[in-house]
């Protein structure tokens, strides 16, 4: 047995050991754990006695990664551009569904005047008119786009819509019309109406003396009628005269019937559609009356 200062001397000695080995008690296996310290005082690590790292320790980094080359986006083979409506009609055409079209037009506001069935440049306006409203392209021809949006907004024209007595609408007949039988004559639509007792019973069109030869204007009554007259002044047919005024009468004008308004009568009222004006000629008697306004 060893003696007092010899088992002093002893302990002495296993304490120094045991601080400069560093080992503490481990409470799961009773051993003791080494414990590792970093370089510059950094946090230790636990190890087990087998150096074994333990599941606290960072695992090592990984390499970063190398990132991807930038790959260009895919590309997008280009859209065909839509294609354009096809056209159904257009200026100069001629046709019975250019007539619709116009009487149509005409239905919502946008053909002034009666259907004549040429595309002229008043139909391309109106057409252009009616494009700008519904937000279409303003081209002025008919293509399949502006045609079904007119049909749905429309209705089949009638017949009186499609062909009407004249090209410029009637227009509401002056009061001196409305009784009697007459021949209702206005200046500004250019129409001849034959009433009798407030009711149209046909129309045409008419035009008149140009502006030193004017056709004059009031409440006049039918004189004198001559079938095959032919004018002693100017040496021209008048055939179907019916004079109301001096030396003014109604009056077929193969005249008006080939050149339209380009022309002008010598203050006379002309008609252009002869079997009209013939028709008019056997119903007019002497005595009627005729007025004439703008």
């Amino acid at each position: 047995m060893l003696s007092s200062p010899a088992l002093c001397r002893v302990l002495a000695a296993a304490a120094v050991l045991a601080v400069t080995a560093g080992c503490s008690v481990d409470p799961a296996a009773g051993g003791p754990v080494r414990v590792d310290h970093k370089p510059g005082g950094g946090t230790p690590t636990s190890q087990g006695t087998s150096g074994t790292p333990s599941a606290s320790a960072p695992a090592p980094s990984a390499p970063a990664s190398t990132p991807a080359a930038s790959k260009p986006a895919p590309s997008r083979s280009a859209q065909p551009a839509a294609p354009r409506p096809a056209t159904v009609l257009a200026s100069g055409d001629e046709s019975g569904q250019v007539r619709e079209l116009q009487a149509r037009l005409r239905q919502i506001g946008h053909f002034d005047r009666n259907p004549t069935g040429y595309y002229g440049s008043v139909t391309a306006a109106a057409v252009s008119s009616f494009q700008h409203k519904r937000g279409l392209p303003r081209t002025g021809t008919t293509d399949t786009v502006t045609w079904q949006r007119l049909l749905a907004m429309t209705k089949q024209p009638t017949g009186d819509e499609l062909r009407p007595p004249t090209v410029n609408p009637l227009p509401k007949p002056d009061p001196r019309c409305m009784t009697g039988r007459v021949m209702c004559i206005n200046k500004t639509s250019r129409t001849l109406a034959w009433m009798i007792d407030g009711k149209v019973r046909s129309a045409m069109d008419v035009r008149f003396g140009a502006q030193y030869t004017p056709t004059r204007e009031g409440v006049f009554s039918v004189f004198w009628k001559s079938r095959h007259h032919v004018s002693t002044l100017y040496d021209s047919p008048m055939p179907y005269a019916m004079f109301f005024s001096g030396g003014q009468a109604v009056h077929y004008s193969s005249d008006f019937a080939a050149r339209g308004y380009a022309g002008a009568s010598h203050g006379c009222v002309n008609v252009r559609d002869e079997g009209k004006i013939a028709s008019l000629y056997a119903q007019v008697r002497k005595g009627d009356k005729v007025v004439v306004y703008k």
